[in-house]
């Protein structure tokens, strides 16, 4: 009995799918599943939009140039770099480990720590140190530190180009405000300029960091120890090394602080250690110093600021073709000694330069240019005298002790009471003996006295080593008061060229510090910034630092001393004084002026008053200077007079016969109305210009006045004018002239004084005519002479040839007579045979 298939009632069901004979039916979801359904949908909206809000907070970083690069490098790459730059400042170290000894060899013959254990060649011998290198660089450091830093501030100004009343008001504002910064916001520059000055004869290099701290808002410029700034030895300078290093203890919190500013990375950093890695110097200075490291602090966290070229991945150099160049770009990395982690990195390079040069911080002090990057001190130069200088010192003194306290043998059985202690001023003590006599009993040793030779030796050797380093007394006192000023300035300049070269370094330093803290203002001051010093409320504007005022230290280069700038003044001043009527009162004025300068005195206008100016010339009546000309006064014509009245007033006085009879009053009358004429013809020939060239010359001028013109231009500029208005007023004074001269009877006459010249010229010209004559005649007669000696070397030329030719037919005849007689010998030996 066949069944009919009946259907299950889903054909028609959109949630049923036919699967070949099987049917797969999708349950219906409940409520649980929606609600899982519609969290996992909004799970990955916010994922989404958290991702978004992530790539655009990393997009801004990255665009930000002054941005931490730390955050967008990976581990590896950070702990790559961190290895090779470590790497390489140890390198860097390792290079200049000569120097270092050096140095620390020096520091401990400075004498500022008395050795009292030593015990050879006794017990208690001396360890007295010589003072010599302590005198020399003590001495330096008073004079260079007081030359560096004057009272009134160490900063002068230039003027860079054109000079003009708005430029020099600019000048005037920078260096009263770098003055009044330096001496009282910066209150870290005095102490840590001596600071400075007494590292530098010791280490022969010495350095300053120039920048903005935002900690404190202000710029600073920081005192760093020659040992913590690492430098390639070979590099020439700061700003050609590759890598400058410096080296910083920090402590934990000085770390953290940086941190929570975003100056550094917040990464984890490994607990210092117990124990502090210090380097010979530090342990030297330390040791001088009677100072011990602290462990309170926790200031064991070496980190070295590295001023470097890099080229990291992710910001590579990128040419036009947006392909990287491979050039590396100055960074500046700071990592973790101990931990190796890097806590910075940040371009070292202005954004809109396309050159991409680095920015220098630093600036180095050098004593005495050494062979490599770091320069020698007094301890490289001397410091070999000064160790030789204690050996002996010590040697004279022990001599002296043992010779004062002499020590020897006694015999065994001789009794002392109390023999370990020393006799006293008129103690006798008890003694016994053996039955000898006490000079057989007692044998002291054979001590001789200190040694005269090694006093003339130590002499020898300190006279050279202050002659070294400058610090011999100079006897000006004994100079002779007639010595010519040539003689006193070379025997000044022979005891000093030394420091003289010295204080030229330190000032072209100074120079380049001014110059990075002036840039420093020009970047961080605002438009406007009042501040109040001595001389009252004062303003500065941030456009004043724009380049046209260039700042420079107040020191000579040529001067180091003040008694070396005294001896100069006081030489001028005699030289002033011997001959007043060449400098006249201005110049005595002015050599005064200085030597009170050089002595230091204040306000030296209230002792002494500049001499009266000398009273202007003023316009007077033709009648007045008439009376004056008489009287053998010359006067001056002046635009804006009546010019043609003072001219006639003045040709009758010179139609009078008083003036007739003395030419020398002629001559003064006609050049004063010479004068009228000039200013006449000028202003005729202002009605006379077109107007497309008078309105030049008035753009011309008004450029002129304006003050932004360069003086070589300026000059230019007027000559121009002048030689455009000559063209137009000079044929206008020739005919005023001739009009003059014929009113007042000299324009037919000869002057006799013009005879004479014309009969001079014309005996000038028979004279040149006598010379060509002569000349002529020389020239011919050399011509003959010349000719003769042609015919002469001719004549000698054919006779040397027949001569020759002879001699060649005498040789010819020989050889065939040679021929003949040898033809005929053969012919008889021929004969001979047969």
């Amino acid at each position: 009995m066949a069944i009919e298939k009946q259907g299950l009632g889903t054909e028609n069901d959109p949630d049923v799918m036919p699967t070949g004979s099987a049917m797969e039916i999708e349950p219906e979801m409940t409520r649980n599943d929606e609600i899982r359904n519609a969290a996992e949908i909004l799970v990955r909206e916010q994922e989404i939009l958290i991702d978004d809000e992530i790539d655009a907070v990393e997009e801004q970083i990255a665009t930000d140039f002054n941005a931490n690069l730390v955050d967008f490098i990976s581990d590896s790459d950070l702990s790559k770099l961190a290895s090779d730059v470590i790497g390489s400042i140890k390198a860097d170290k390792e290079s200049r480990s000569e120097w270092e000894k050096t140095y620390t060899d020096g520091l401990k013959y400075l004498g500022m720590k008395f050795d009292d254990s030593r015990s050879q060649p006794f017990e208690g011998s001396s360890g007295v140190i010589h003072p010599i290198l302590a005198e020399s660089v003590t001495q330096f450091q008073a004079q260079a530190y007081k030359e560096l830093l004057p009272s009134k501030g160490p900063v002068k100004t230039e003027i860079v180009g054109a000079r003009s009343p708005e430029v020099e008001m600019q000048a005037g504002r920078v260096q009263d405000f770098m003055n009044y910064y330096i001496m009282n916001v910066m209150q870290e520059y005095d102490p840590e300029l001596d600071m400075l000055l007494f590292y530098l004869p010791l280490a022969g290099s010495a350095f300053k960091k120039v920048y903005f701290d935002t900690g404190s808002s202000r710029a600073m410029s920081k005192f760093i120890e020659p040992q913590d700034l690492v430098v390639p030895y070979e590099a020439p300078d700061l700003f050609s090394a590759e890598r400058v290093t410096h080296v910083l203890n920090m402590s934990r919190n000085e770390i953290k602080k940086q941190q929570l500013s975003g100056f550094y990375a917040d990464v984890e950093l490994k607990g210092g250690s117990m124990t502090v890695n210090r380097s010979d110097i530090e342990e030297q200075i330390d040791e001088i110093e009677g100072m011990e490291p602290s462990y309170r602090e926790d200031r064991d966290h070496v980190v070295f600021e590295t001023h470097t070229i890099l080229d990291i991945p992710g910001f590579e150099d990128v040419g036009e073709d947006g392909e990287p160049t491979g050039l590396k770009l100055p960074y500046i990395v700071t990592i973790d000694e101990q931990s190796q982690k890097v806590l910075s990195i940040r371009r070292n390079y202005i954004e809109t330069d396309p050159l991409k040069t680095k920015i220098n911080f630093f600036v180095q002090y050098k004593f005495l240019p050494g062979l490599g990057f770091y320069g020698l001190g007094l301890s490289h130069m001397i410091g070999g005298i000064s160790k030789s200088a204690t050996s002996i010192l010590r040697q004279l003194i022990d001599a002296g002790t043992l010779a004062n306290l002499p020590a020897g043998f006694k015999a065994r059985g001789m009794r002392i009471r109390d023999e370990d202690s020393p006799l006293q001023p008129g103690e006798f003590r008890d003694i016994d003996t053996t039955g000898a006599s006490l000079r057989e009993n007692l044998i002291p040793l054979p001590i001789k006295e200190p040694s005269n030779v090694l006093m003339q030796l130590l002499g020898l050797l300190v006279e050279s080593g202050k002659r070294f380093a400058s610090i011999a007394d100079m006897n000006i006192g004994d100079m002779n008061q007639a010595m010519p000023v040539g003689t006193t300035v070379a025997l000044l300049e022979r005891g000093t060229k030394v420091m003289s070269a010295i204080h030229k370094r330190l000032h072209y330093s100074q120079k380049l510090e001014f110059q990075l803290l002036a840039k420093v203002f020009a970047e961080y001051l605002p438009p406007n910034y009042p501040y109040v010093s001595r001389n009252g409320p004062q303003e500065i504007m941030g456009q004043d630092f724009d380049g046209r005022v260039d700042v420079i230290p107040v020191s000579d280069p040529n001067i180091f001393s003040q008694s070396q700038r005294i001896t100069m003044a006081q030489e001028l001043l005699t030289m002033v004084q011997s001959n007043p009527e060449i400098h006249g009162p201005q110049g005595i004025y002015e050599a005064y002026r200085r030597m009170y300068s050089a002595l230091g005195v204040d306000d030296v206008d209230s002792l002494i008053q500049p001499p009266p100016q000398p009273p202007q010339p003023m316009p007077m009546d033709a009648g007045i200077e008439n009376s004056g000309f008489l009287m053998g006064q010359p006067a001056q014509a002046f635009e804006g007079q009546n010019h043609q009245a003072h001219i006639d007033a003045h040709r009758s006085l010179f139609l009078t016969d008083v003036v007739k009879q003395n030419p020398q009053l002629q001559g003064m009358i006609i050049g004063h109305m010479m004068q009228h004429l000039q200013f006449m013809a000028s202003q005729m020939a202002q009605n006379q210009v077109p107007p497309e060239i008078s309105q030049q010359m008035q753009e011309m001028q008004a450029a002129s006045q304006s003050g932004q013109v360069p003086p070589e231009q300026l000059q230019q500029m007027q000559s121009q004018i002048q030689m455009q208005m000559e063209q137009y007023s000079a044929p206008i004074l020739a005919q005023l002239t001739q009009e003059l001269l014929e009113s007042i009877g000299q324009g037919d006459e000869t002057d006799p004084l013009v005879q004479i010249r014309q009969q001079e010229l014309d005996l000038k010209e028979k004279a040149i005519d006598a010379e060509n004559e002569q000349f002529e005649e020389k020239q011919k007669q050399r011509a003959k002479e010349k000719l003769l000696e042609t015919e002469i070397a001719k004549q000698r030329l054919g006779i040397q040839k027949e001569v020759a030719d002879d001699k060649l037919d005498v040789a010819l005849r020989r050889l065939e007579q040679q021929a003949e007689l040898k033809l005929l010998d053969m012919q008889n030996k021929n004969m001979g045979g047969r």
